[in-house]
This record gives C-alpha cells, sequence and structure tokens, in this order.
C-alpha cells in the first residue's frame, strides 16, 4: 500500500492549495505539483468527478506518488447549472476570476435575490500509482445564493459573489477557519480524513 502520509497536490490553483494544506494539516502533507514538474491533465470530462479523477490518476503516474486532485465549481439555478464544470473558465480559457464573475453578474442581472440560488460542490479523489487499491472520493455541497456585487477580499474564485445559504454571509468576508467549516471544500477534506483513517494500515 503507498504511503498516505504524503500527496502531491494535482493543480496549479494556489488558492486550493493554500486552503487544503490547511484543512488537512495534520492528516495529509501536500505538494504542488510545479514542485516536481508535473504537467496538469486536460479537464475532458462532463462531471467535478469525471476530472478530479483524470487529474489525480494522471499526476500520481507521472510522480510515482499518491496525487490528490480538486474539480469544484458553481452552479447556479438560474443558469440551469452553469457555470458547472467550466467555472473556472467561464469567461474565457486564461481562467481569470474577475472576467468570470462579471460574465456571472451580468447573465443574472434582473434575477431577484430569490431566484439567485446556487451552490459551490467540490470533489477530491485521492489515487495511488497504479490500479489498486481504487482512488478515495469525497465530496462536499455549500448552499448559497449568488450576491448583486461583489464584496470582500479573502478567498478565491467565485467567493466574491458567493453568499452562504444559512448565515447570508459572503464567502470573501469570512476568515479561513469560519470558511473552512462551512464551505464545500472543507466537508470534503473532512470526509476524505476519515476515509483515510478508515484505509491507514493496521
Amino acid at each position: 500500500m503507498a504511503d498516505l502520509r504524503t500527496a502531491v497536490l494535482a493543480t496549479g490553483n494556489q488558492g486550493k492549495l493554500l486552503e487544503l494544506q490547511e484543512l488537512l494539516k495534520g492528516r495529509l502533507r501536500l505538494i504542488a505539483m510545479r514542485e516536481l514538474g508535473l504537467e496538469a491533465a486536460e479537464e475532458t470530462g462532463s462531471s467535478f468527478e469525471e476530472n478530479a479523477r483524470l487529474k489525480a490518476c494522471a499526476a500520481a503516474e507521472q510522480s510515482g506518488l499518491p496525487a490528490l486532485s480538486d474539480d469544484s465549481g458553481l452552479e447556479v439555478d438560474a443558469l440551469q447549472g452553469a457555470p458547472g464544470v467550466y467555472s473556472s473558465r467561464y469567461a474565457g480559457a486564461e481562467g481569470n476570476a474577475r472576467a468570470n464573475i462579471r460574465k456571472l453578474l451580468s447573465s443574472l442581472d434582473g434575477v431577484p435575490a430569490e431566484n439567485r440560488t446556487a451552490r459551490l460542490r467540490c470533489v477530491l479523489v485521492l489515487a495511488t500509482p497504479g490500479k489498486e487499491p481504487p482512488p478515495l472520493i469525497a465530496e462536499g455541497v455549500w448552499e448559497g445564493r449568488i450576491a448583486a456585487s461583489a464584496q470582500g477580499s479573502r478567498g478565491f474564485g467565485y467567493d466574491p459573489v458567493f453568499l452562504d445559504g444559512r448565515t447570508g454571509r459572503c464567502a470573501a468576508l469570512m476568515s479561513p477557519a469560519e470558511k473552512g467549516r462551512r464551505s464545500h471544500r472543507g466537508q470534503a477534506a473532512r470526509i476524505l480524513a476519515r476515509l483515510l483513517g478508515d484505509r491507514a494500515p493496521g
């Protein structure tokens, strides 16, 4: 069995790296894929899980180490679930967060607050080189709605326009600890930690 105390994080997203390092601290040490000179796998899947599997398995095979991948995004009900798996490149292949937010707010122009329901979804996949054991998969969902305008400067991605469904607080106004307790990524990380405990030898 591969050593499941250290893994390559199969993403170039610095925000995800910092969040997951904190969320999995003491359970899984993460190495940025750029430190090993790895190439990111192309996201050709039609779901978050498919893309996460592609990225994790490719990084594990390239590195010979366990690899963790996070595929996550925003699903807006008024947009029939868009941007979904295209969240990071909603406004173009360059993946500009500000442009993505501008396009999102423009797409929801005139939609009343009660119809701006949305969720952030995260799927984590931890894969090891070879076909055994099978990957560990954990999913978290954060229900909320889209604000009328951006606010706050913390976090990354759609955080400046995502309002927590329970408290109404904007994700970009939350401390890292508060966001970790509420967020889709925090939920998925806690599930993954439990799965790692179940798989621990002896």
